[in-house]
């Protein structure tokens, strides 16, 4: 889908931009995985049924889910990590970079009733969503409902995993999903197949996966402050970055359950990681290289050529026996961000080129993430309130307006 998107795009004389976040301000674009496992007989695991509190084997599922995805956090947000996903996670239509679980307001019921009593009687059903508008007719709210901030969330019979990258292929956090299952099954079954008694080891161990793994359930607002602190207080990782999430890659964790079930080695981990590491290195390199690039030999000249047409027109005023107010007060201010733009252009060429002369990709990744992204964000503070006060025939490359709406 992507080839034809990109090809069909050059055919027209366009270019499609896959980029997950290519303007500030705007929706990015992303991926929503649409996973679910079904037996060898067509049976969808993931199916609650119209009574999932009494559907043991959805529950046990289920369970091993939590398990899965709570253990295995740091290593799901990996499989959706690149350089332009770390600015489209947690803004705008796009989940948080915190890994938590939406289940739904019948689910969370059902583990509320297993937990607070050791069984479950009943299930939630749908009810009417009043919508509060005389004009439109009542209807049934789906009782697993809806969470667009929910990076990982159960919808009816499968669950979503919406942070991957709208350049990135689902195959990598497809593994990921299908291996940590796995583990968190085989553990399971490791403990219900040694058992005298089935019935009752299951419902301990529905008790016990779900008191431990709990708490990477959430059903609020994922880009609020308050959820970035209960998800700290909880223990569950935040990393807001792909230098952040590149290690989760080689834990120790990580290594065994990939060698367990012969999915990668240790040094095939260790080479991926080493990859994404040079990836992100030579991403933000040419970035920053660009962005210098377009300043320099683009930018600033316009700027200087259009405060140069700025003070012409003043004296002209000033000529006339008028005061020239407005276009010195323009004149002013346009001077002071060129003057802050310049000071941060030379900051940005210092540590662009600083980073290439660290040999270790690990350590030259958190320079640029520490340094160099700061840097490049200090320039464009400037340039885009520059781009609102210059007169747009003279600026050097098309606006917002004109990519979006003037094809």
């Amino acid at each position: 889908m992507m080839q034809t998107l990109k090809r069909v795009a050059a055919q027209q004389g366009l270019v499609c931009l896959l980029h997950e976040k290519p303007f500030a301000g705007v929706n990015g674009s992303g991926k929503h995985n649409n996973w679910s496992l079904t037996t060898d007989d067509g049976i969808n695991l993931f199916d609650p049924g119209k009574r999932p509190h009494e559907n043991r084997q959805f529950l046990l599922v289920l369970a091993c889910i939590l398990k899965a995805v709570d253990t295995h956090a740091d290593l799901l947000r990996e499989s959706a990590a690149n350089v332009g996903n770390d600015l489209r996670l947690g803004v705008h239509e796009a989940p948080p970079a915190i890994i938590s679980v939406f289940l739904g307001e019948q689910l969370d019921d059902v583990i509320d009733q297993i937990l607070s009593t050791g069984d479950a009687t009943h299930s939630l059903k749908s009810h009417h969503l009043h919508t509060g508008v005389k004009t439109l007719p009542d209807f049934m709210k789906d009782a697993t409902d809806r969470n667009r901030t929910s990076p990982f969330a159960f919808t009816g019979n499968k669950f979503e995993f919406r942070m991957v990258g709208s350049r990135d292929s689902i195959a990598h956090s497809t593994v990921v999903m299908n291996t940590i299952a796995a583990e968190a099954f085989a553990d399971a079954c490791d403990i219900l197949e040694k058992a005298e008694d089935f019935n009752a080891a299951l419902h301990d161990l529905l008790i016990r996966y779900f008191s431990e793994h709990r708490k990477i359930v959430f059903s609020g607002n994922g880009y609020s402050e308050e959820w970035v602190a209960e998800a700290a207080r909880r223990g569950l990782p935040n990393l807001p970055s792909m230098v952040d999430a590149i290690p989760a890659l080689v834990t120790d964790k990580s290594i065994s359950m990939f060698e367990r079930f012969h999915v990668f080695d240790e040094a095939e981990l260790r080479s991926r990681a080493e990859i994404q590491y040079e990836t992100y290195n030579k991403a933000i390199n040419i970035e920053a290289l660009t962005m210098i690039d377009m300043t320099v030999k683009q930018i600033l000249p316009a700027v200087i050529g259009y405060t140069g047409t700025l003070s012409s027109i003043i004296q002209s005023v000033k000529a006339a026996g008028a005061t020239p107010t407005v276009q010195a007060e323009l004149l002013r201010d346009i001077s002071t961000l060129l003057n802050e733009a310049n000071g941060a252009i030379r900051i940005l060429k210092k540590v662009a080129a600083e980073a290439p002369t660290i040999e270790d990709n690990e350590t030259r990744a958190h320079y640029y993430h520490d340094y160099v992204i700061p840097a490049m964000e200090a320039l464009r503070r400037p340039i885009d309130r520059l781009e609102m006060l210059v007169d747009k025939e003279v600026w050097p490359m098309p606006s917002y307006g004109d990519l979006i709406f003037e094809v």
